[in-house]
């Protein structure tokens, strides 16, 4: 693998980290936790208008023509700026999910859409199980006629108060206990504007706009179903292939911002008479830092190289997750050792960081659930 970017890689980095600085500042990120929506329909448009949410996806849908690693220089610069807004979800979780599953006609369609930035779209998988794994889909999708009726509730939803399509997991067969529970699972289309689907927002430590939705009846067609019926889940696989490393690199972007941030403070900030960036245990602890964010960075790459190759990616995807969300910590923790209790106010920038930190931690399996993952992958 070369872990150089490309020319045209590096351009969109540079471009993309020089906007960001200009249109989302830290100080948009503290009213957007606020705003009800969590983003603005201007930044969005730009977002849209410099082609971003196509940079995945071919020219006959009309993306850019790109990759997962060209994406993943994208996401590594909205985790550092933490840009708020549907993004992740609707190209990471929606449109390569479509992508990856979905017939010429979904994709002309859907596609189309997300790349000029008229759709937002998300992924409702989880329970109250809390688990990324096939037997926690409990949500049930019956026939009715020709079509589906789906019952249940979803948790930790990523925007999707905004999404104007939300794919459903369902259980279209009923789990037995001697049946494999990876067997039964569809994938569907659901408006969110359909009759009996309710979406409401969750209070996160991060502020971050995740939903929870309830499905009561909600009426969809069988063309409404991502892939073949029950044959889900190992669509739902990849898509969290995806979605992991994606997080992964948001993580990364992360810990850089907070590594650079940090050093700034230790060369400003005066005691005893000297910069504390003089003493020498506050030297080892950025010296520990930009060492796990260059960690981070080899190991979030390598997994999104092997996805954009379309090479397996089970072991490069756990061993990333376990390694970045640890390391993440690691990087806050000491940070906020250097700057002391300034970092933990609300007026400072270095808690909006640490509050992501740790939710991204959680998101898609925590460090316990990969490290048994990579496990298998070794043992195999």
């Amino acid at each position: 693998m070369d872990l150089g970017l490309s020319e045209i890689q590096q351009m969109l980095k540079n471009s993309a980290r020089e906007f960001l600085s200009q249109e989302c500042p830290l100080t948009l990120v503290r009213e957007m936790e606020e705003d009800p929506r969590g983003y603005t329909d201007g930044l969005w448009r730009q977002i849209a208008g410099l082609g971003w949410p196509g940079v995945a996806f071919p020219e006959q849908y009309g993306g850019t023509g790109g990759n997962f690693l060209d994406l993943a220089v994208l996401l590594e610069e909205i985790g550092r700026s933490l840009t708020p807004g549907p993004f992740f979800a609707t190209v990471v979780l929606g449109g390569l999910t479509v992508m990856d599953a979905g017939d010429e006609e979904q994709k002309r369609d859907l596609l189309t859409r997300i790349c000029s930035g008229q759709l937002l779209m998300t992924l409702a998988l989880t329970e109250a199980s809390a688990t990324y794994e096939p037997w926690g889909v409990a949500t049930t999708a019956t026939r009715d006629g020709a079509d589906f009726r789906l019952n249940g509730a979803k948790l930790f939803v990523p925007d999707a108060h905004a999404a104007d399509l939300i794919l459903v997991a369902a259980r279209t067969t009923e789990s037995t206990e001697s049946a494999d529970p990876a067997q039964g699972i569809t994938l569907f289309i659901v408006p969110s504007s359909s009759d009996g689907l309710t979406v409401n927002q969750l209070s996160t430590i991060s502020s971050d706009r995740q939903c929870e939705i309830i499905l009561s009846d909600v009426k969809v067609s069988a063309n409404a179903a991502l892939g073949a019926v029950d044959g889900g889940w190992p669509i739902i696989r990849r898509a969290l292939h995806r979605a992991v490393a994606g997080k992964c690199l948001e993580m990364l972007g992360g810990a850089d911002a907070v590594v650079e941030m940090t050093v700034e403070y230790a060369k400003q900030r005066s005691q005893f008479g000297r910069p504390v960036g003089a003493f020498q245990a506050v030297q080892h602890h950025c010296a520990n830092m930009a060492t796990d964010v260059e960690g981070c960075r080899h190991i979030a790459y390598q997994a999104a190289w092997k996805i954009a190759e379309g090479e397996p990616a089970d072991r490069e995807v756990a061993m990333a997750k376990a390694w970045v969300s640890a390391a993440y910590q690691r990087v806050c923790n000491l940070a906020h050792q250097c700057h002391g209790a300034i970092g933990f106010t609300k007026e400072h920038d270095l808690q909006l960081y640490t509050r992501r930190a740790k939710v991204q931690e959680l998101s898609y399996g925590d460090v316990n659930f990969h490290k048994e993952l990579a496990l298998q992958q070794i043992e195999a």
